[in-house]
């Protein structure tokens, strides 16, 4: 194309959310040529920094992120939330039977900090792209080593580092966006939950973490001068594992501190479940002592008083019986 002599070349540049086109002319001679390039790269450059810092629009499908402490590290997730604004979701906008990104924009990334089990599979600490194949009554969940692409492109089936089915769920009321959450969360289970117009999906999330709990137990335990005797024995206790050593932690975490209202109230849960009935009442009367005066003290007047109460009620009835 030739206006005033000289030649015409289109460059296009998509400011994010702006599709404006600019048009250059450029020269017929070599020199000019290179010159007025240079010229455009500047301009260009300077206009989508323009546009990036001084306009903020709402976005479709707005990225979110998750981070979710978990045993003894975490789950990250990032993707994007699409919403069905009016539209049928599964069967139609997203097909059945194809790879679909979870989500939109950019593959949806799961990073996992140790080695865990998700779906019965063994899976090694790190960081994948996670992709599905939805069905009616079933969905296909995909972990890829794909995490830079740009949804399903560049997707590969050799790049797959796991497959397991999953059978997904119905739901009442349509959810309108995209959502993924990490839900019932213990000591080493969990779920990861993708919801979606009347559709859920659960991936059960165990990370196999004794043998790292008792080794960080055992190595904290013996590095003075901080032991982190209320941890242990809180530990043990939850787990309901080993309620003899924590009864010896706690008893180290109350020379440590003994004023600790939080400490003897541990103390005297340990001591109930051992049938040391004295001791344990022994130990709530102590915990609501010691939390006269604080923020807490109606609750742990409260909690003791339930240890108390269950110990009396526990021996009137076998008293009645004998």
């Amino acid at each position: 194309m030739k206006s005033c002599g000289y030649d015409f070349r289109l460059f296009v540049f998509e400011l994010n959310y702006l599709s404006t086109k600019f048009v250059f002319c450029t020269f017929k001679k070599q020199n000019n040529m290179k010159q007025l390039f240079l010229s455009v790269l500047i301009v260009a450059t300077s206009m989508v920094t323009y546009a990036q810092s001084s306009l903020k629009l709402p976005a479709l499908s707005p990225t979110a992120k998750i981070s979710q402490d978990f045993s003894v590290s975490s789950i990250e997730i990032s993707y994007s939330r699409p919403s069905m604004r009016g539209r049928k979701i599964f069967g139609d906008l997203v097909p059945y039977g194809k790879v679909w990104r979870t989500g939109a924009n950019s593959a949806t990334k799961i990073k996992i900090g140790e080695d865990m089990e998700i779906a019965g599979q063994k899976i090694k600490a790190g960081e994948y792209a996670l992709y599905t194949i939805p069905d009616k009554d079933s969905w296909r969940i995909i972990l890829n080593t794909g995490t830079g692409n740009w949804g399903t492109d560049g997707y590969s089936k050799e790049n797959d580092i796991a497959r397991f089915t999953v059978k997904p769920g119905k739901l009442d009321e349509d959810v309108q966006t995209f959502t993924i959450n990490i839900t019932d969360i213990t000591f080493n289970t969990c779920k990861i939950e993708m919801v979606w117009e009347r559709t859920k999906v659960v991936l059960p999330v165990v990370a196999n973490n004794s043998e790292v709990v008792e080794s960080n137990i055992d190595k904290a335990l013996n590095h003075p001068p901080t032991v982190p005797y209320f941890q242990a024995a809180s530990y043990y206790y939850e787990t309901n594992q080993k309620t003899d050593l924590a009864s010896s932690y706690v008893n180290k975490a109350l020379e440590q501190d003994p004023k600790a209202f939080y400490i003897w109230y541990l103390k005297a849960r340990i001591e109930k479940r051992l049938g040391h009935n004295d001791e344990a009442i022994a130990a709530a009367k102590k915990s609501m002592e010691m939390a006269k005066g604080s923020a807490f003290e109606n609750d742990y007047i409260n909690n003791n008083t339930k240890i108390i109460d269950e110990i009396n009620n526990s021996t009137r009835h076998k008293q009645s019986n004998d």
